[in-house]
């Protein structure tokens, strides 16, 4: 989730935002960046940072979030890694025109789709994955062709300091830039116009940011998570399970917008599972989890405050609940017996935390029609060894992403889209879908001139038409 949250900023910066794009649009203009050595280019040079400046990613990330070695390299750094690599592998690919079947009546002529840059594009990026989700989204623009401004996330301050003072210094700055700030920035940014807007955070913010770009009928991709459901069949492997979830739920600290939100679990396994997932925790991170290197802490005071709430008055403490405001540290928690109406399952309200209510149910259609009487998710997760089940659930529920027996992963496949629908967003990017986003599929149309004896379309579509040239035209339309 993202949020816009305000501080005290430079009047100047401001003042500077409307030139930034006007010199972006300039530069763009020169047509510099739509040749394919120099996308290259700028990917190779994008590999390099990743390699020279890899300590002063992981130390932003540690102090932002407390992000061990391994989950900075595993979750963010190795990711984007490879999504350089694979982009520029495939990019002369990606570039080539596609040739495209032709009607016969329009013969002889060719069509062609060739995908061309949109021109200047914004890129918001939140806090939770401050790095990873900066630099996906920018990949895509760059080998796309484009000119790009990237506004990190202020409530991540170490992470967008890194990225505003050294990432300029690789990519080249007449076509990149890095604008830091918080609210009057991004206000200032949302009045210029781009040629689209990539926004990851909340709804209530991508709300404000479909409305600004409407106003200059702006394309954006917009993505925004939501309460993303686990379904627990009767027929899991509950140590499996167990494991995945808990990985995944408590990554990050719960900050991820694809980690399960809350559990569904048939009345028959929920105490297997709750046990399992018990273990699964101190396995992970010991028997107290404060004392662990792996695990996060909450981004700032706010947002632990936001997190204490969900502590109370719903269902019970399983496991955890321990907390400490100095550290923003809140334990890995599980919630049994919460209530379908209780306030941490409010349908709008994303937990985005290590906290994880638990639910048994009696009758799965009752859980796909919980599931579907609620605003789309950003993914449906189900452990479920029976197939008649796996598909079911499927081919019943509406999501981003369907995930069976494993969770978070998906976000890692470059050959998956990501990407919402309805409530948890709109559009897709990584891989070939990021290159596709910001890209224009430009048609194109050629025809000779020549030959008209055995040109087609001159014998039908000219007046004065007739039975006999419409019957044609319906011979071969």
């Amino acid at each position: 989730m993202f949020r816009l949250e305000e501080k005290k900023e430079s009047k100047s910066s401001v003042n500077k935002i409307a030139d930034q794009v006007e010199s972006l649009r300039d530069t763009f203009k020169t047509g510099c960046t739509q040749s394919l050595q120099f996308r290259q280019r700028q990917l190779d040079r994008l590999a390099l940072f990743m390699i020279e400046r890899e300590s002063s990613i992981k130390a932003a990330l540690y102090e932002d979030l407390k992000k061990s070695s391994q989950e900075a390299f595993m979750l963010e750094i190795g990711v984007v890694t490879r999504e350089i690599r694979e982009t520029r592998n495939q990019l002369a690919t990606w570039v080539t025109p596609t040739v495209v079947p032709t009607m016969f009546s329009a013969q002889p002529a060719t069509s062609l789709v060739r995908p061309e840059p949109l021109g200047v594009v914004l890129i918001i990026s939140p806090w939770n994955y401050p790095f990873q989700l900066a630099m996906m989204p920018l990949i895509g623009a760059i080998a796309a062709g484009n000119c790009a401004i990237l506004k990190p996330s202020e409530v991540a301050p170490s992470t967008s300091r890194m990225l505003a003072a050294h990432l300029p210094s690789y990519l080249d700055e007449n076509c990149f830039k890095v604008v830091e700030g918080g609210v009057r920035e991004t206000t200032a940014l949302l009045k210029e116009r781009f040629d689209h807007i990539f926004f990851t955070g909340g709804k209530e913010v991508g709300k404000v940011v479909a409305a600004a770009a409407a106003k200059n009928l702006t394309p954006t991709t917009l993505e925004l998570g939501g309460k993303s459901p686990c379904i627990v069949d009767r027929s899991a492997n509950i140590p499996v399970a167990a494991e995945r979830i808990v990985w995944g739920k408590f990554s990050n600290a719960g900050q991820t917008c694809i980690a399960p939100d809350y559990v569904l679990v048939d009345k028959e396994v929920e105490e297997t599972l709750l046990h399992c997932m018990k273990e699964k925790i101190q396995q992970f991170y010991g028997m107290d989890p404060k004392k662990s290197d792996d695990y996060g802490r909450i981004i700032n005071k706010a947002h632990y405050q936001r997190l204490l709430q969900t502590l109370t008055d719903n269902g019970n403490i399983f496991v955890g609940g321990e907390v400490d405001e100095k550290e923003r540290y809140i334990a890995p928690t599980i919630l049994k017996d919460v209530s379908a109406d209780s306030s941490i399952m409010d349908k709008d309200a994303e937990i985005f935390g290590p906290v994880l209510p638990v639910i048994a149910y009696k009758d799965i259609h009752d859980v796909i029609s919980f599931v579907n009487s609620r605003p789309k998710p950003l993914t449906v997760y189900l452990f479920s060894e029976n197939k008649k089940m796996q598909e079911h659930i499927q081919n019943n529920t509406s999501s981003g992403s369907f995930v069976l027996n494993h969770t978070l992963l998906q976000g890692g496949i470059s050959t998956l889209p990501f990407g919402g629908v309805g409530d948890s967003g709109m559009g897709a990017y990584h891989g070939k879908k990021s290159f596709d986003t910001f890209s224009h599929q430009k048609a194109i149309f050629k025809k000779p001139t020549g030959w008209r004896l055995f040109d087609v379309s001159s014998y039908v579509i000219y007046p004065p038409y007739s039975t006999t040239k419409e019957a044609l035209l319906k011979r071969f339309t």
